[in-house]
Formats: C-alpha cells, sequence, structure tokens
C-alpha cells in the first residue's frame, strides 16, 4: 500500500507523542512528523533554512516500527488540519499534502513554530513564499515521491509494470505486447529483468480510422 506524505507525516507525529508520553497529538507533534518526512539526513530544508530534526530530539535514523498507536489528537492539531484542507482547496487540490500542513503553520507563534520563527527570523510571509518556491520545484529538495516521479519520467528504459502505466493500460496486456514480438523488449545480460526502450512504446499505438 503506498501512502501519501501527509499519511506519513502523521505516523510520524503520533510516534513522537507515544515516545514523549504525551496522551495527544499536539501541534508541535505534528510539525515534528511533517519536518521529518521532507527531512533528508535528519535536515528539513525549507527555503533558506535549514531545520536540524537531531536539535529537536527527533531520532531520524531509526524509523518507527511496528503498528501505529492509537493517540487522540488535540485540537490545536485538528485546527491545524482544517487549516491545511481550506489551503488545499484554495489551490483546487482535492488532497491534503504535507506541504498544505506545513503552509498551515505559518500563523502560528506559540509552541515549536513560535520557536523557530524567533530562532531563525521566520515571519509568515517568508515561510509561505519558500514553501511555495519548494512546491513549484523552484527551490529546495524535492520530496522523496517527487523525485522518484522525475526519475522515473527521464529514464530511457522501463520495466514492463512502468510501461503499462505510461500507455494505461494492464501489465499483462504489455506481457502480451512482449510474448507477440508486436513490442520490443531487451533482457539485462544475466538477469531475468525485462526492460522496454520508452520510445518504442509507440509501436503498439494505432491511429484511429475515419468512421464511415
Amino acid at each position: 500500500m503506498i501512502i501519501s506524505d501527509a499519511e506519513l507525516a502523521a505516523s510520524f507525529a503520533i510516534f513522537a507523542a507515544k515516545q514523549a508520553g504525551a496522551e495527544e497529538v499536539t501541534p508541535d507533534h505534528l510539525l515534528l512528523g511533517c519536518l521529518q518526512t521532507i527531512s533528508r539526513f535528519g535536515i528539513a530544508t525549507i527555503g533558506p533554512w535549514d531545520l536540524d530534526l537531531q536539535q529537536m530530539g527527533v531520532d531520524w535514523i531509526e524509523p518507527p516500527d511496528g503498528a501505529r498507536p492509537k493517540v487522540a489528537y488535540s485540537q490545536g492539531a485538528v485546527d491545524l488540519y482544517d487549516r491545511a484542507a481550506r489551503i488545499a482547496r484554495s489551490t483546487g487540490e482535492k488532497r491534503v499534502d504535507v506541504d498544505h500542513l506545513l503552509v498551515a503553520f505559518a500563523m502560528e507563534e506559540d509552541g515549536l513554530m513560535g520557536e523557530l520563527k524567533r530562532e531563525y527570523g521566520i515571519t509568515s510571509a517568508s515561510w509561505r513564499a519558500a514553501l511555495a518556491h519548494v512546491r513549484s520545484g523552484a527551490a529546495g529538495t524535492p520530496a522523496p515521491a517527487q523525485a522518484e516521479s522525475e526519475k522515473k519520467i527521464a529514464r530511457e528504459y522501463l520495466t514492463p509494470e512502468e510501461a503499462a502505466e505510461a500507455l494505461g493500460v494492464h501489465v499483462q496486456t504489455m506481457r502480451a505486447y512482449i510474448r507477440s514480438e508486436r513490442l520490443p523488449a531487451y533482457r539485462v545480460a544475466g538477469e531475468r529483468a525485462i526492460r522496454i526502450l520508452r520510445t518504442d512504446l509507440a509501436k503498439v499505438l494505432e491511429p484511429l480510422g475515419k468512421e464511415r
């Protein structure tokens, strides 16, 4: 099952609350969960700020394991989720992602976000601007899911599953094209792995004739 960045952030937040012995997931736990989701080597980069999770007490090397414990959300955390949902709707998006949650923290002045604002000189506008650049890819490091998507687009050779996804057909249909030699395919030397040249995908497409 593939989970979204927002769900991953929620998991990190819940485990942060559990490790702290808290009865509720607070806005501080949620912020730590969001930062951990976008971090690399324990550093969450947003615009000009490199936020050290280790300094915030987060064990970024060992990911949470086991089933997600049941922890209630504080009213402050619920309000942040509601705000993030409104932010997502304002941009025409139906799903709340981790960047919407982070933008929702722009107006927070208390807790961990308040401490970060005072330490780094962050304002509501500068925080939102930095996240807008990250969202558009103009600055910062792409989130893991985005980086993986870009890597797939750039790769010249595809797996049968990736080729099927690119054409919007079932993978078994793609394998049938390969078996019938309608679609050229290649085997990695010494391996069973099959690869398909991206430019060859056009060979299984046929122009629609004019209806009579």
